[in-house]
């Protein structure tokens, strides 16, 4: 994958880390698979693509890695989601770890999301939306475009002096 983006491209200047996976299901009906998948998609997969992309970085004078986590990894109370809240919480953890290891020449940097309509939010329950977008301070869940433009904030030249940051974009939630 890194190669064919140098192939094409020439360089990486920028990675966003997007990936991820949820499986709700109640803690006692939980299987191992689902949580090894889970934290091989969310997490060892920002790992692995944070390495191997910032090795080339390096090499050409640097970059941004924005790696997408979740307020569920800050603030969870989800136990339906508990490896899916690991998994994002150990991105936060690795974004501030990698932000220490890759600087100065990479600035590493995490959005945490709150509800974001999205495909994978797609069948949650009419009740559960409802009562979760009652919390939210703007009454919504975010549009994906909201999210990018985030993303976009911290891959620009605006944000050369911020690393190491966990960047919540939840509409405000409580």
């Amino acid at each position: 994958m890194v190669q064919k983006a140098i192939d094409k491209f020439g360089r990486i200047d920028i990675l966003v880390n997007n990936a991820g996976i949820v499986f709700d299901a109640p803690f006692f009906d939980r299987t191992v698979e689902q949580w090894k998948k889970t934290l091989d998609v969310n997490l060892l997969g920002t790992f692995l693509c944070s390495k191997y992309v910032s090795q080339r970085m390096l090499k050409t004078g640097g970059g941004k890695i924005i790696n997408i986590s979740s307020t569920n990894g800050i603030n969870s109370f989800n136990p339906e989601a508990m490896d899916y809240d690991a998994s994002k919480a150990g991105i936060i953890i690795l974004t501030r770890d990698l932000a220490k290891e890759l600087a100065p020449k990479i600035q590493v940097n995490s959005i945490a999301p709150g509800w974001v309509d999205t495909e994978m939010n797609k069948d949650l329950p009419k009740d559960f939306v409802k009562e979760e977008t009652k919390k939210i301070y703007l009454k919504r869940f975010a549009r994906p475009e909201e999210i990018a433009m985030a993303v976009l904030f911290l891959a620009s030249d605006e944000a050369n002096y911020i690393t190491g940051s966990i960047l919540k974009v939840d509409g405000g939630y409580g």
